[in-house]
């Protein structure tokens, strides 16, 4: 399951910003901050569990969400080397750009 199209959904962006501002929280919990029925959560969380986005512990009857550190540092990853390639290509471009700017001042001359 690709994590940044399971990210896609805004429900989905807000139960993982709810669950990293609190630490934990039950289903239930989670369920409370949202006007749609618990199953429909409950859908989310799965796919947000098979995403590797959220860990789930379970105590009893309850389930308990928290941020899986794993799965989001294997999206930090990906975001990082993406952003390091786009980096460079400006690195180049702001050189190549430089370049063009010298020649034209020598040509000035």
């Amino acid at each position: 399951m690709n994590a940044f199209a399971v990210l896609a959904d805004e429900t989905r962006r807000d139960i993982v910003r709810l669950v990293a501002k609190n630490g934990e929280l039950t289903s239930t919990e989670i369920s409370q901050n949202f006007q749609m029925s618990p199953p429909a959560v409950s859908q989310h969380l799965k796919l947000l569990k098979e995403a590797k986005i959220l860990h789930v512990k379970k105590e009893a009857q309850k389930r308990i969400y928290s941020l899986n550190q794993q799965g989001m540092k294997e999206m930090e990853d990906w975001m990082i080397e993406i952003k390091n390639l786009w980096v460079k290509r400006l690195d180049k471009l702001d050189r190549y750009v430089m370049k063009l700017k010298m020649e034209r001042s020598n040509d000035k001359k």
